[in-house]
This record gives structure tokens, C-alpha cells and sequence, in this order.
């Protein structure tokens, strides 16, 4: 993977806050829709999710789960040509009464500031999902299989880079 295809995946994860998860239910996988906040590194992605959501439940009930960012659609333009990464990795809650939970809660208010009410809201739980493994296709034709650590390092680059 070259420093221009590390580059095009940070901008992609950074310009992106939506993104599909995949998560485990009690009848098999299901994907919806979560906002969230990469940490600088990309060692961790944030979601804030309520409990009253099926995927929430299913997260803590099977921490193993997929997510999956992609760049927006253009009309007359072949979507499998568009830049996407799939990440698999493991999500935990953070506790609120833990050392990390300021820091990783200003980290996904300042990401996404309209989201800062539900910080109030006792059904929210604040999630650190913790990438293992992941595939970037930076277009038709241009796909890349990254470790944690080789996702970590290409964001780093990307971001002496930029």
C-alpha cells in the first residue's frame, strides 16, 4: 500500500462520521447505520449507542462486529470504483467512572457536537471498538488486507503527509 492509497483511506475515515455495522443478533447478522469518531491513530473508533437499539444489545452480547465507511455515491459513476474500507474488530464499553471516558467523550463530542445532549441520557453507552483486521479498496482493482498495527502506521503516515 502506497503512501497516495494510506492517504486517500485516512481522508476517507476522517471525512466520513456514518458508517454500516455489523453485528451479531440472537437470529443471525444484522447491519445498521451508527455514527462515529476515529481516534487520531485509528487504534480505536468511537460509537455512542443507545440501549434501546437492537445493534447495542447485540454488541454487548457478541462484541465481535464489522464496520464499513465508504465514499459518498456519484451519480453516472460505477460504485465499485469507490473508495471503502471494511474494519473487523472487537467493541467494549467504556465505563463512565473510567479514567479513559472524559477523554474518548470529548473525542466523539468534538467529532460530532450535536450529539453532546445524549451524553445526559442514561440509556447511552460510549463504545471504543478496537479494530483486528481490515480491507481497503481504494478503488476497482486496488484492495489492501491491513493488521491493526499496519492500519495505525498508514494513519500515522497519512498524517505526517498531509
Amino acid at each position: 500500500m502506497n503512501r497516495q492509497e494510506q492517504h486517500l483511506m485516512a481522508k476517507l475515515i476522517h471525512n466520513r462520521c456514518w458508517a454500516a455495522l455489523a453485528t451479531q443478533g440472537p437470529d443471525g447478522p444484522e447491519a445498521s447505520w451508527v455514527a462515529y469518531a476515529p481516534e487520531l491513530d485509528f487504534s480505536g473508533f468511537l460509537f455512542h449507542l443507545s440501549t434501546l437499539a437492537g445493534h447495542t444489545r447485540n454488541l454487548l452480547a457478541h462484541p465481535h462486529a464489522g464496520l464499513a465507511i465508504s465514499e459518498l455515491e456519484r451519480e453516472g459513476e460505477d460504485p465499485q470504483t469507490l473508495a471503502r474500507i471494511m474494519i473487523k474488530g472487537e467493541a467494549a464499553v467504556i465505563a463512565r467512572d473510567s479514567a479513559a471516558y472524559p477523554e474518548a467523550a470529548r473525542c466523539y463530542q468534538e467529532r460530532l457536537p450535536d450529539s453532546t445532549p445524549r451524553f445526559a441520557f442514561g440509556d447511552f453507552l460510549l463504545f471504543r471498538f478496537n479494530p483486528i483486521t481490515a480491507r481497503f479498496i481504494g478503488g476497482f482493482a486496488r484492495a489492501y488486507s491491513l493488521d491493526a498495527i499496519a492500519l495505525q502506521a498508514a494513519a500515522q503516515r497519512a498524517t505526517r503527509q498531509a
